[in-house]
């Protein structure tokens, strides 16, 4: 697994806050690398999330994207002290719209981005599962957007938590600042699948080889079509999705996967989808 150039660390001393391999399958994985600060939303990591999608998007042979954390927590937030020292609206401004970009980056990215939390994720960090494609829970995790307890409602976390949840449980998560387990967080809908720490790696490899048995262009066509399907009325969306599965209907990958289907024999993609 090859190393990928990555936002430099401020401190000589210190990793890239985000440490970016790429495998010969195309999976990419970012690991957040701040376990001190649990992997705090700063600046510096922001900047470093936001370069490695960046490079993923120019990735043409990426298959999938794998994001995980060292440490006890997955990631907390925002980084408050950070925030407290400029207590200035245009500085709050940017910063917020920097979090912004780099999360519609997640949405925009052609491939998947699987969110493998092995703990704590809070306020921002939730935001950042929430906004994943998907998510791989350790039994141990915990998610919360807390911010209400400091005064401050998770305003941007709410966006992505309430299209993953019904609006009163995540209005009450909001409202309340009180935490959920990985369990509850599965009932939910904000993870797709809950394992022991120790099963976190196998399970999220799993569904890696899930995605990479599929041609990349019918999952980049598909996860396209999910998110802006879903911001409209439900006849546009129709319309819209109509005209997406003609288009991927007449493309090389599903011709050959209905010949294989009629033939009764597993598909070969072309060299293009592997």
């Amino acid at each position: 697994m090859q190393p990928v150039i990555s936002a430099p660390a401020t401190a000589a001393d210190l990793p890239p806050a985000v440490l970016h391999t790429r495998d010969e399958r195309g999976v990419h994985n970012l690991v957040l690398s701040r376990p001190a600060t649990f992997n705090a939303m700063s600046e510096e990591m922001l900047a470093a999330l936001q370069a490695a999608l960046d490079a993923v998007a120019l990735d043409t042979s990426a298959r999938i994207v794998v994001l995980s954390a060292q440490g006890k927590a997955f990631c907390a937030g925002h980084n408050l002290k950070e925030m407290h020292a400029q207590p200035e609206l245009a500085y709050y401004q940017k910063l917020f719209a920097q979090c912004t970009r780099m999360m519609l980056s997640i949405q925009q990215l052609p491939v998947p981005v699987i969110a493998k939390v092995q703990g704590l994720a809070t306020a921002a960090g939730c935001q950042l599962v929430a906004q994943s494609d998907l998510a791989v829970a350790a039994s141990s995790a915990s998610f919360g957007v807390n911010g209400i307890d400091v005064g401050l409602f998770c305003a941007t976390p709410s966006v992505p938590l309430v299209r993953n949840m019904p609006a009163k449980q995540a209005m009450e998560m909001l409202l309340t600042g009180e935490f959920i387990t990985a369990d509850e967080a599965k009932a939910r809908g904000l993870v797709n699948r809950v394992v022991p720490l120790d099963a976190l790696d196998a399970e999220v490899e799993k569904m890696v080889q899930a995605v990479l048995s599929k041609p990349r262009e019918a999952v980049a066509m598909g996860k396209a079509l999910f998110y802006k399907q879903r911001e409209t009325g439900i006849e546009a969306a129709y319309q819209l999705a109509g005209q997406t599965m003609a288009c991927n209907m007449v493309h090389p990958v599903a011709q050959e996967g209905v010949q294989a289907f009629i033939e009764k024999r597993k598909p070969q993609w072309p060299a293009a989808a592997a």
